[in-house]
C-alpha cells in the first residue's frame, strides 16, 4: 500500500519538472520564500501538489498547496483563480477542525511564471499522523472512528452557516492531530465543489476510517477503491468488517449515495445520526455490562460519547461482589499461612537430634545426607559482549523538521527482512543544509542496556548518530548522543563506549548517501543488542 503511495509520488513530481521546474525536498517556490520540505499527497482533479515547508521570512513551517499547471493555458488559469479566490474567503474563517489559511499567492502576486505554478495556499502547519499512513495498517476501531469523524462534521457544519465550502473530499488533505481529532490540513476547495460535496465527503471519511477504503471518486492510489455490489451499490461497511455497528455502517452509505430514501444530505444530520448511533450503543453497552448479554465486539471496544448512566443497584451489586472477593482472599491467605507453619515445625521434628554414626577418621569425606554438588553453569559470551538482539516494540519515522519521509515504510526497518527497506525521501541539498538530520526511532516495552546497533544497508557515505530519548516525541536538543558511525559495507555496527540504559533509541541520520542533489539514505534492517 505505502509503495503505491511512494509510487505515486514518484511519478507525480516526474510530470511536475516537466510542467514546471524541480519540486523536491530542497526546492523553493513563492519567489523563493517557501522552501519544500516533505511532500504529503496529490490531488489530481485540480492539480494540488501537498507539501510542508518552510518559511524563510518567518521561520515557521507552513502547509502549501501548490496549483501545478501551464499559465498560457486560460482555462486551467480560471479554475487556479476560482480555487486561491475561495481559500482567500476561508482566511476569515476560524476553527480547530480547519488549518487557518495564512496567504494566497497568485501569478504577478508571490509567485513568478517561471516557477510552473498557478497559485499557492499557505496554511498553517498540522502536526500529527497523515490520514493515509493511519488506515495504511488496519480500519479504525468504531468507537474512534465516530468521534473524529463528529468532530469534523462539526468544522463542516460551522463552515456552510457562514457560507463556505471547505473541500475536505480527499483523505491526504487531512491529517489526524496529537490529540486524536481530524483536520483539514491542506485547505482549498475545487472550484466547482458544493456544499453536498462536503457532506459526502464526511461519508467518505467515515468509510474509509471503519474499512481502510476510498468510496468516492478522485482518491490517491495509495488506498484501495470501496467495492460495489451487483447492482451498483456500494458495499457497507459492515460487510468488510463484521465488528462495525450497523447503525455506523448505515450511516456512512446513506451519507455517500446520492439516491433513494433516508439519505443524508447535511452535516447537522450527520451529526445527530452520530448522537444516535452513540445512544443506541451506550445502551448496549451497558446491557453487556450488567451481564444480561455476556458477547462483546471484537475489538473489544465501547462505542460511547456520552457520560455512562449512574446505576445504583449496580453499584450495590459490585460493592457486595468486592466484599466477598476480600473476605475469600483474607481466609486463603490465613490458611495458606498455618500451613506454611506446620510445615517448618514438622521438618524440624522430623530432623531430631543429630545420630552418632561411627565415621572415617578423614574429615575430606562429606556426610551422608549432603546432597550430590550441582553442575557449574555453562560458560557465557566474554564479559562487555554484546548478546542477543532485542526486537523494539514498534519503530516509527523520528523527524522534528517534518512528517514525510515514507512513514509508512519503518516498520520494514524491524521486519528481519532485509531487502524490505525504508528509506529517506530524496533531497537536492545535503544535510544540515535543508534540515538538521531524518531518522527512525524504536521503541521499547521496557529499558534495555543497549550495547551495540547493527545496520543492515546499502547506503554507503550516510553517516548515523545513535541517540537516546526519554520519551516518543522528545525534541531532538533533549536527546543525547552515545554513538557514532559511517556506513561503509552492507553491514555496519556501532559500538557504544560504554552500555547505556534506555527504552526510545534513535538512529540518526545526519548525512545522506549520494550525491549530485540527489541525496538519499535507506535502511534495510536494524538490530538493537544489549549488553551482557
Amino acid at each position: 500500500m505505502n509503495t503505491k503511495r511512494s509510487d505515486q509520488s514518484g511519478q507525480a513530481r516526474v510530470g511536475v519538472r516537466a510542467r514546471g521546474g524541480s519540486l523536491a525536498p530542497g526546492g523553493v517556490v513563492g519567489d523563493g520564500r517557501y522552501r519544500l520540505l516533505a511532500q504529503f499527497g496529490i490531488d489530481e482533479r485540480a492539480g494540488a501538489h501537498l507539501w510542508r515547508a518552510r518559511d524563510g521570512q518567518l521561520r515557521r513551517d507552513v502547509a502549501l498547496t501548490l496549483l501545478v499547471g501551464d499559465p498560457a493555458d486560460a482555462e486551467s488559469a480560471r479554475l487556479a483563480r476560482r480555487t486561491l479566490e475561495r481559500a482567500a474567503h476561508a482566511a476569515k474563517f476560524a476553527h480547530d477542525g480547519v488549518a487557518r489559511v495564512l496567504d494566497v499567492l497568485s501569478l504577478g502576486s508571490g509567485i513568478t511564471s517561471s516557477e510552473g505554478l498557478l497559485g499557492v495556499v499557505v496554511a498553517e502547519w498540522t502536526k500529527g499522523t497523515d490520514l493515509v499512513d493511519l488506515v495504511a495498517e488496519h480500519p479504525v476501531a468504531p468507537a474512534t472512528a465516530a468521534r473524529m469523524v463528529q468532530a469534523l462534521a462539526e468544522a463542516v457544519e460551522r463552515a456552510h452557516h457562514s457560507g463556505l465550502v471547505l473541500g475536505l473530499d480527499h483523505p491526504q488533505r487531512l491529517r489526524l492531530t496529537p490529540d486524536g481529532a481530524l483536520r483539514l490540513a491542506f485547505p482549498g476547495p475545487l472550484p466547482d465543489a458544493t456544499l453536498r460535496d462536503d457532506v459526502k465527503a464526511l461519508g467518505g471519511v467515515l468509510y474509509l476510517l471503519l474499512t481502510g477504503r476510498w468510496a468516492l471518486p478522485g482518491g490517491p492510489a495509495a488506498i484501495p477503491a470501496a467495492p460495489h455490489a451487483p447492482n451498483g451499490r456500494i458495499v457497507p461497511p459492515r460487510s468488510l468488517q463484521p465488528n462495525v455497528p450497523p447503525a455506523l455502517s448505515s450511516l456512512a452509505v446513506r451519507t455517500i449515495e446520492d439516491g433513494g430514501h433516508g439519505g443524508i444530505r447535511t452535516s447537522a444530520a450527520i451529526l445527530r445520526a452520530l448522537d444516535q448511533a452513540a445512544a443506541d450503543e451506550e445502551r448496549t453497552q451497558l446491557i453487556k455490562q450488567v451481564g444480561a448479554d455476556e458477547s462483546e465486539d471484537p475489538d473489544g471496544t465501547i462505542w460511547t460519547t456520552k457520560k455512562p448512566v449512574k446505576d445504583s443497584a449496580r453499584r450495590r451489586k459490585l460493592a457486595l461482589g468486592v466484599t466477598v472477593l476480600v473476605v475469600a482472599a483474607v481466609g486463603i491467605l490465613a490458611w495458606l499461612g498455618m500451613l506454611a507453619i506446620s510445615f517448618f515445625q514438622g521438618d524440624q521434628a522430623a530432623s531430631g537430634p543429630p545420630i552418632n554414626v561411627a565415621q572415617p577418621s578423614s574429615s575430606a569425606a562429606p556426610p551422608p545426607e549432603q546432597p550430590p554438588a550441582s553442575q557449574p553453569p555453562p560458560p557465557g559470551p566474554p564479559p562487555g559482549q554484546a548478546g542477543t538482539p532485542v526486537k523494539p516494540a514498534s519503530i516509527a519515522v523520528y523527524n522534528p523538521e517534518g512528517d514525510g519521509d515514507n512513514p509508512g515504510r519503518a516498520k520494514n526497518a524491524i521486519d528481519d527482512k532485509p531487502d524490505t527497506i525504508w528509506r529517506t525521501e530524496q533531497y537536492k541539498q545535503q544535510f544540515p543544509g535543508v534540515k538538521p538530520g531524518v531518522g527512525l526511532l524504536a521503541t521499547f516495552d521496557k529499558p534495555i542496556n543497549l550495547a551495540k546497533v547493527k545496520i543492515t544497508a546499502n547506503s554507503p557515505g550516510t553517516k548515523v548518530e545513535i541517540r537516546l530519548a526519554d520519551s516518543k516525541n522528545a525534541e531532538l536538543s533533549d536527546t543525547r548522543v552515545v554513538g557514532s558511525g559511517e556506513l561503509t559495507g552492507v553491514d555496519t555496527e556501532v559500538t557504544l563506549q560504554q552500555p547505556q540504559q534506555g527504552q526510545y533509541v534513535i538512529v540518526w541520520i545526519t548525512q545522506l548517501g549520494g550525491s549530485n542533489k540527489e541525496f538519499v539514505s535507506e535502511i534495510g534492517e536494524l538490530a538493537f543488542l544489549p549488553a551482557q
